[in-house]
């Protein structure tokens, strides 16, 4: 396919070479799939190169990818001692030959369009990061993994994240998910920070934005990424989350890290709790709390309601899963709070 025009790219000898880097830790469940979509790209093979970053997986996940190692002298398998995303992405991003980096989510499914789609629009838009919508889906079709599903596409569940909840044109970003970079965007805005276990996307498309630089989010193509299908794991992973947004602005100095958005559940508990313990003071604030939740509960129902008729999906457990997002997220918040007094902050980011 070398030579094949891509819009606005002057039919291509001139196609960018691109460099894929997925981190990876115990992704057995996910890595096959991941990687076939990957291998069906309809973008010239002989101009990428797929880094695989494992945080020393205990599970099959560095197996499986040996198998396609083996195979595809494009393919690389690193190694991830430090663990975290932003380790990896890092260490990707200097092993990188590509004019352009993808950053890839083993969790997730591509298009064959995907990458062609991205660099085509990365280069007409003059964009230093470009993205698309990420749509959720699951693996097994049960009444609560699909409630989870769609809390985890609605506005009531993820708030106005763009990529999650869909555009129909073309508009400058705050974030998107993964990210199409070019290489010198590593260069003029920095590398990943790595004292974020989490939001270290975010905050990287903060900065970048902050500094002057352009981010996209396209609706020409997408990537589908595979949610949690349990209460208990939706709890854990939007727990982290909620823990994560205040130890992101802890260690940045910096609000505008993040949006409001991520702000919002944990307001939702304080309306909670903060009442209870001034009623220590008078019984009276104790109302407070309870007129915020029987209000919060008449919203999910009646929001859970109108979904479950319209989508034909089961209302209790549409129900559960607004609850147990917004508690875990609101909850991990709080927790977020208490834990700061005894963080010390490092200054050096490696990035």
């Amino acid at each position: 396919m070398v030579g094949s025009p891509l819009n606005g790219l002057n039919n291509y000898n001139m196609q960018p070479t691109i460099t894929i880097i997925c981190p990876v830790l115990n992704e057995e469940k996910y890595i096959s799939e991941c990687m076939e979509s990957i291998l069906a790209f309809d973008y010239p093979k002989e101009l990428m190169e797929i880094i695989f970053v494992d945080g020393m997986s205990n599970d099959r996940t560095r197996d499986l990818i040996q198998t396609y190692v083996q195979r595809y002298p494009f393919i690389r398998l690193l190694d991830n001692k430090d663990k975290y995303v932003p380790f990896a992405m890092n260490k990707g991003i200097a092993e990188a030959k590509g004019d352009y980096i993808i950053r890839m989510d083993a969790h997730a499914f591509y298009p064959s369009d995907y990458v062609r789609v991205l660099i085509q629009k990365a280069f007409e838009l003059e964009a230093d990061n470009i993205g698309c919508m990420c749509k959720t889906d699951v693996f097994h079709k049960t009444d609560k993994a699909l409630a989870i599903k769609e809390v985890l596409s609605h506005p009531l569940g993820v708030g106005n994240s763009l990529f999650r909840i869909g555009i129909s044109e073309i508009i400058e970003s705050d974030t998107v998910p993964f990210g199409c970079f070019r290489k010198d965007v590593f260069e003029r805005f920095g590398l990943y920070d790595t004292r974020l276990i989490r939001n270290q996307d975010i905050e990287l498309n903060k900065r970048i934005k902050s500094k002057g630089g352009k981010i996209c989010l396209i609706p020409d193509t997408h990537c589908v990424y595979y949610a949690r299908e349990t209460w208990k794991a939706l709890f854990a992973n939007n727990f982290q989350n909620g823990k994560w947004n205040i130890l992101t602005v802890f260690y940045t100095s910096n609000l505008s890290s993040l949006s409001i958005r991520h702000f919002i559940p944990l307001c939702f508990v304080l309306s909670l709790v903060l009442p209870l313990l001034l009623s220590f003071i008078h019984p009276s604030f104790a109302y407070l709390s309870l007129i915020s939740a029987i209000a919060y509960l008449i919203l999910m129902t009646y929001t859970s309601l109108n979904i479950a008729q319209k989508k034909q999906l089961h209302f209790l457990s549409l129900w559960i899963s607004f609850i147990v997002i917004h508690l875990s997220y609101g909850l991990g918040s709080l927790s977020g709070l208490f834990i700061i007094p005894f963080k010390k902050k490092n200054t050096s980011n490696n990035a």
